[in-house]
């Protein structure tokens, strides 16, 4: 007899690396996870201006869902792992889908031999300033950065 921890993720939970063929769904996904950030903001939230088939090439985004319904960006740098976006689709809200990928985050920091996870968020997306905290992301700086009013985070891996 299993339990729900040893069971395995279904295919629709898993996270994995997002392919050539998953970018027409990166974008889609990240589009329509910031396009109502444009109003608020005054700009075009970074992320859907992003190079996504760059990205993908890269090996920097990795999704989860069938079809996809959220994704990271992260990028390793020295001392810890960038977290450049994430975005998950609006009709895939309340399901988990952020936690899971602010965990694999966290894993995939770990994987690396990271001992930090860095992001950023845009002032006026008010609502990141809440959830952050509560996965341990602490506040670091907050600088304009061209067009963007920017809220530095970080999360140090134990």
């Amino acid at each position: 007899m299993t339990d729900d921890y040893t069971r395995p993720a279904p295919a629709s939970a898993r996270i994995r690396p997002a392919t050539a063929a998953d970018v027409t769904a990166v974008k889609a996904v990240t589009d329509a996870a910031y396009r109502h950030y444009i109003e608020r903001i005054g700009v075009v939230p970074a992320p859907m201006e992003a190079d996504h088939a760059a990205n993908v090439a890269a090996g920097r985004v990795f999704v989860t869902g069938d079809p996809v319904t959220g994704l990271v960006v992260v990028v390793p740098e020295d001392g810890h792992l960038f977290l450049d976006s994430i975005a998950v689709h609006p009709d895939a809200h309340g399901q988990g889908v952020g936690r899971r990928l602010l965990t694999f985050v966290d894993a995939r920091a770990r994987a690396l031999g990271l001992p930090e996870v860095r992001l950023y968020t845009n002032a006026m997306m008010w609502e990141n300033q809440k959830i952050y905290p509560r996965y341990g992301y602490e506040v670091v700086e907050r600088r304009l950065d061209g067009p963007y009013d920017r809220i530095h985070y970080r999360k140090r891996l134990a």
